[in-house]
């Protein structure tokens, strides 16, 4: 696309300048929502955002996308392709050349026809050795003369392509004075080449001279001698690499093939010096690498080395894609290279991934914890949370219930909607809302002035609200991670700390795990909480810890909820130690009511939620709910969270 001029003199055309500034903005919600999922499952904060920028999101193909492009588009260039194309191609024009040769002579009953045709009879069976044989005879056929310099104008042309990219279309039509173009060209650069690797000084003039004499063989503008090398080199060693893959006999025949190439047997050896050159200059390149080709396209030798190339480039990109390396990051991948392999899209999604990975760093979503790992940063763990309480909210807005009550008084606190005035309210006006009543009232009236009527008069609609203790129990047993319990129970927790810490924040919430012991918990370290094989479900510590929390706040309402999918089956004996046993021992299931009883007293009632149908577990917490005057309620996992929120809502109401 080219720039278009515009009548006011700017112009417009594609963006070049850095990303563009019209794409879509990097979506941190979405990533940090797979990357949260990923930790409560117990993965680590680094090893999560690993996985999404493998996996991608729902608009960005992620590495193993790309991956997965790169090793088909390797597999069809060797599936498609094989590296007979020259020595076909010489062959084909050698066979129409004789055929030519063979009729022209085949009425001419003199001699010297007769003798030809002995020559051309005697021709030895190999393509090379043919071609070689026939560089001195002398064509009666006009399509033999010409079939024979087309051959030598190809060997030519592919073996400078095979070394320079972008040559053989240069040379489709080169005469003598080009031919001797080339050959000085390559004495320049051999003698260039060795001045370099004897470390003469003045060897930038010589670059540079040499540049200004022969820079139309080099599109890609190199600006020193060691960026010149560079990029023979990478094009010298994918041609050998295609020599390698060819079998003993095409190598033969290509090697004798080439003293042909012009007619000129000096850019053989010039090519040959200047590999020679190369090597030794960076043997770092993969000179003795191979491929297998397979297909039924043939490619000559300039193609053949474009698909080593396209080889050697697809590796190097499935590297820097895989980023397995020590101090990887996504900023090494070369976005030009794979948009030459992948095209643009490719390029976009790499881009958008090095942005996300940037983006997720720059903007404090991970920090480091005390022992240098990485976690999610508080600021991460609010937009979870925000996003698990979205989720409940929108489940929860399809189910009918009661409306919170609404009261007036200082203890009153705005919910973000209005009402009519009534008589003996006392919450303020919402005056944007009042004004709008009575303007509508009188426009619609066809009055000319407006004028307030308490009928337009609407308040500022509050709601009641009383501080609360609660305590949420989860089950961390081994049975909530093998029935895949494990990332509903945390989002639970988190879109209850959301709520709470956002609506209710004079309520005090204690988040408390038990499995063979209980304990309570901050919010990061339970979604960092990673599943662990463990007998026991002490739900009678789990109690324990929730009465302490509730005497700690003796003016609040005490909250208590309970989620868990195993009857319980150790307890605390008073020396600190868990005793576990099943089927449950009657002083474990006594302890466990025990506690109950005291919650009780303190006038909390337990709202149990029950994962599974084990008809144990339903009688057991069926008897909690009776003698704390609570409820058992069995959502499926997609609705356990709408289920503890709902239910503490209800509570708190």
């Amino acid at each position: 696309m080219t720039a278009v001029p515009l009548p006011d003199g700017y112009s417009y055309g594609p963006w070049h300048d850095g990303p563009d500034p019209l794409a879509p903005p990097a979506d941190l919600r979405d990533a940090l929502d797979e990357i949260g999922r990923d930790v409560m499952a117990g993965a680590s904060p680094r090893s999560a955002l690993e996985e999404m920028l493998r996996r991608g999101t729902d608009r960005t193909a992620g590495l193993d996308e790309l991956s997965r492009r790169l090793w088909q588009r390797r597999s069809q260039i060797q599936r498609r392709n094989n590296l007979n194309g020259t020595l076909q191609e010489v062959q084909r024009l050698l066979q129409e050349a004789l055929d030519a040769e063979r009729r022209e002579l085949f009425p001419d009953p003199d001699d010297d026809a007769r003798f030809r045709e002995a020559q051309l009879d005697a021709l030895p069976p190999g393509t090379a050795a043919a071609v070689n044989e026939l560089a001195d005879y002398d064509w009666r056929s006009e399509q033999g003369r010409e079939n024979y310099q087309q051959i030598r104008d190809l060997l030519g042309q592919e073996l400078m392509e095979s070394r320079f990219q972008g040559m053989k279309q240069a040379l489709q039509n080169a005469g003598p004075e080009d031919v001797e173009r080339i050959n000085e060209m390559l004495g320049d650069l051999n003698d260039l080449l060795d001045a370099h690797a004897r470390g003469a000084e003045d060897i930038q003039q010589r670059f540079e001279d040499f540049m200004g004499k022969h820079g139309e063989f080099f599109p890609e503008n190199p600006r020193t001698v060691e960026e010149l090398i560079d990029a023979l080199a990478e094009r010298s060693a994918a041609a050998q690499r295609m020599l390698n893959s060819m079998s003993a006999e095409q190598r033969a025949e290509l090697a004798e093939l080439t003293q042909q190439a012009f007619g000129d047997p000096r850019l053989a050896q010039q090519l040959s010096r200047l590999d020679s050159q190369l090597q030794a200059a960076r043997p770092g390149e993969d000179w003795t690498g191979s491929s297998r080709f397979r297909g039924n396209n043939p490619l000559g030798m300039g193609e053949g080395a474009q698909a080593m190339q396209d080889l050697a480039e697809l590796d190097a990109l499935a590297e820097q894609l895989g980023q397995s390396y020590p101090g990887a990051r996504l900023e090494d991948i070369d976005l030009e290279a794979l948009e030459r392999q992948l095209g643009k899209d490719a390029g976009v999604d790499a881009r958008r991934l090095a942005e996300l990975e940037r983006e997720l760093r720059r903007q404090g979503l991970f920090e480091r914890a005390a022992d240098g790992s990485l976690r999610l940063s508080p600021k991460a763990l609010r937009r979870l949370g925000e996003t698990a309480l979205s989720d409940i909210v929108n489940a929860l807005r399809g189910k009918t219930g009661e409306r919170e009550t609404e009261s007036a008084g200082a203890a009153g606190e705005p919910t973000g909607a209005s009402r009519p005035w009534r008589f003996g309210d006392m919450q303020p006006w919402d005056v944007p809302r009042t004004i709008r009543n009575a303007v509508l009232r009188s426009v619609s009236a066809g009055e000319r002035q407006v004028h307030l009527d308490v009928e337009d008069v609407e308040v500022v609609e509050t709601e009641h609200r009383t501080r609360a203790a609660v305590a949420l129990l989860v089950d961390t047993s081994w049975s909530m991670v093998s029935e895949g319990r494990w990332l509903p129970m945390k989002r639970t927790a988190l879109a209850l700390h959301q709520l709470i810490s956002t609506r209710f924040r004079n309520d005090a919430l204690q988040l408390i795990t038990f499995g063979r012991y209980a304990q309570s918990m901050e919010l990061p370290e339970l979604v960092g909480l990673e599943g662990a094989w463990e007998q026991g479900t002490n739900a009678h510590h789990g109690l324990l810890l929730a009465g302490q929390h509730l005497r700690r706040h003796p003016d609040a309402q005490p909250v208590v909820l309970m989620v868990t999918d195993g009857e319980p089956t150790a307890h605390l004996e008073p020396d600190g130690e868990a005793v576990f046993d099943y089927p449950p021992q009657p002083r474990t299931l006594h302890k466990t009511l025990s506690e109950v009883d005291r919650l009780a007293k303190l006038g909390a009632s337990i709202s149990v939620f029950r994962l599974g149908d084990d008809p144990r577990l339903t009688a057991f917490v069926d008897l909690i709910a009776r003698r704390s005057g609570g409820r058992v309620i069995a959502p499926d996992l997609d609705g356990l969270g709408a289920a503890v929120v709902g239910d503490y809502l209800r509570t708190r109401r």
